[in-house]
């Protein structure tokens, strides 16, 4: 899931959040290996991202990117890989994955890109993970509440439609090229 999450296609907001969040909460004693299983599959789907990045370059971000977000995203690619991986900290609903391609495109290093984000992203899980297991059980009495399962419904028609509209632009991009 998390390489689906970290991937140009499919939109999943939170979804590996939740899937480190309940996992940890089920079963605390592995919440460390479900950090890094989470940090390994967003380093993979990340990767994929990066180099399609490379592969279309700088003219051929405008097919994937709003050139009015393309502006933003480069500003802060520019800045350099530690400012790329301190977004990788920011939850969704952020929009990470521009700045993967970007990054890949305007020709930043991989293997600092890479070392960076899995830095960043085993930080993230890592905390969320040993917040789940301290706090599991109470976090699996809140998962059963109305209100939480609407919520949840909520972010799978998000992912639904997110993804839909994802593939829609994906392919309408590769027919021009």
């Amino acid at each position: 899931m998390a390489v689906l999450d970290a991937s140009m296609v499919f939109f999943l907001p939170l979804g590996i959040d939740f899937v480190v969040i309940i996992t940890a909460a089920r079963r605390p004693e592995w919440f460390w290996l479900y950090a890094l299983l989470a940090t390994a599959g967003s380093l993979t789907g990340a990767a994929g991202t990066f180099w399609i990045g490379e592969k279309v370059g700088e003219k051929g971000l405008t097919r994937f990117v709003n050139p009015r977000r393309l502006k933003r995203v480069k500003v802060q690619v520019d800045r350099g890989v530690f400012v790329v991986a301190g977004l990788a900290l920011i939850p969704p609903p952020f929009p990470f994955t521009p700045f993967v391609l970007a990054s890949g495109a305007l020709g930043m290093n991989r293997w600092s890109f890479l070392a960076a984000l899995a830095g960043a992203r085993a930080f993230r899980f890592a905390i969320e993970a040993a917040l789940a297991s301290y706090y599991g059980s109470g976090i699996l009495r809140w998962m059963k509440t109305p209100a939480f399962q609407m919520t949840v419904g909520v972010f799978i028609a998000l992912a639904v439609i997110g993804t839909i509209f994802s593939a829609v632009l994906a392919y309408r991009s590769s027919k021009r090229m």
